[in-house]
């Protein structure tokens, strides 16, 4: 058992943090929270007063993407693809992100390897291969290159990361090998993107009926459906049809963030990727055709964020940082910053991200209860998020599932 003294709790929700508590931990989860003294045999740890709140979320990740090509990616084949994950899931690790989503790629081993301790890393949710249809987002061929074998057999491209799917049939069938495999979530790919070198951004992708097939068998598993989505139209027909959570969601107006947000869906907007790749995607091999994608996103992304905010979209945390980018996940806050306040960006990156994930109670809060998945704050994030920014200097304690990873108290 470790026993957290004098603590100042942010439990993921509230702006009042209480003063001089007491957490014990033990089997991984939280035993008991007090504002007097526990009498417990246990590993007594004096947080002096700092600020003990949950652990970050970091909802966006692609934990194999090791380059900003995906064809190259895919060359490098798994054990390049795998040491490049262990370097990025341990780093997000000691910035105090206790849980990533891959949204991508991620897959069953690679989550087994973390469960039974052989790479450090967050805990790990994965919503397997992505589902895309052919000329969309995750077909990465040039318009120069013919052959491609749909399904899992032969994929022409991107074989590590997606699945090219077409029709009702073969979307159900996709779906429910991902579902198989373990996957949490099913991912699409519902609008043109960045990166693919033949679908515009502005290009809606799968029908309605491809749509719904995919969303019913992620409701069978009792889990949702989340899509790639830039433009407003793929925004708005993805809801309508079902889609549970948008990733991205760049160019979105008013009026689509006040349709998401009275249907109840949740957007995790990525700034980093844009901004970050704006700085350096030329000297790491980008197209012209997709930096100027990416200038469009980048143009609209913070006055998106300012829809989102003013409709009161739900929106959880998330980077997807490529490639050699992967350390500068941390600054996701520091573009935000620029519309959210610190309480808003803390409640995305905790207790949002775990209703998103639908761990509500179990993750992302301080309850009694839930998985001991904490980090000391050495300082007020709730005043200055930078302290978050800061690429784990500022915490002086991070615990994942009740075990401490790092300890500067005592």
């Amino acid at each position: 058992m470790i026993l957290l003294e004098n603590a100042r709790i942010f439990d993921g929700v509230n702006a009042e943090c209480a003063d001089g508590m007491s957490v014990l931990i033990e089997h991984g989860a939280i035993k008991e929270i007090s504002d007097r003294p526990i009498k417990a045999d246990a590993q007594r740890i004096d947080v002096a007063g700092k600020t003990l709140m949950p652990g970050l979320i970091d909802l966006h990740i692609h934990a194999y993407f090791s380059d900003l090509s995906a064809k190259l990616v895919d060359s490098r084949d798994a054990p390049y693809r795998t040491a490049h994950a262990v370097k990025k899931l341990g780093h997000a690790l000691d910035c105090g992100f206790t849980t990533v989503r891959d949204i991508g790629g991620g897959d069953y081993p690679l989550a087994s390897a973390i469960a039974d301790k052989l790479i450090r890393a967050p805990r790990f949710f994965y919503a397997g291969k992505v589902l895309s249809m052919t000329g969309g987002h995750v077909d990465y061929r040039t318009p120069n290159e013919m052959h491609h074998t749909h399904g899992y057999c032969s994929c022409g491209s991107m074989n590590w990361g997606g699945v090219v799917v077409d029709g009702v049939d073969e979307c159900l069938k996709a779906a429910r090998e991902e579902l198989r495999r373990g996957a949490h979530c099913i991912k699409i790919t519902a609008s043109g993107g960045v990166m693919s070198p033949s679908d515009p951004m502005w290009m809606n992708q799968f029908r309605e009926d491809e749509i719904r097939a995919i969303v019913g068998e992620a409701a069978e598993r009792r889990t949702y459906v989340s899509a790639h989505c830039h433009p407003v139209s793929a925004i708005r027909r993805s809801i309508e049809f079902g889609v549970r959570c948008i990733e991205h969601g760049t160019l979105i107006d008013a009026d689509t963030a006040q349709f998401v947000a009275e249907r109840g869906g949740y957007v995790v907007p990525t700034m980093s990727v844009i901004f970050v790749t704006m700085e350096t995607g030329a000297n790491l091999g980008m197209t012209p055709d997709s930096m100027a994608k990416l200038k469009v996103a980048a143009d609209s992304a913070i006055e998106g964020l300012q829809h989102m905010r003013d409709a009161g979209v739900k929106m959880g945390f998330g980077t997807d940082l490529l490639g050699a980018t992967y350390d500068q996940q941390c600054r996701e806050f520091e573009f935000r910053s620029e519309v959210f306040t610190p309480l808003e960006m803390l409640r995305q990156a905790t207790s949002m991200g775990a209703e998103i994930l639908m761990q509500d109670g179990m993750l992302g809060c301080v309850r009694t209860g839930a998985h001991a998945d904490l980090i000391v704050v050495d300082g007020d994030p709730l005043k200055d998020i930078g302290l978050l920014a800061a690429d784990g200097r500022k915490l002086d304690l991070i615990m994942r599932a009740g075990e401490i990873v790092k300890n500067r108290l005592n």
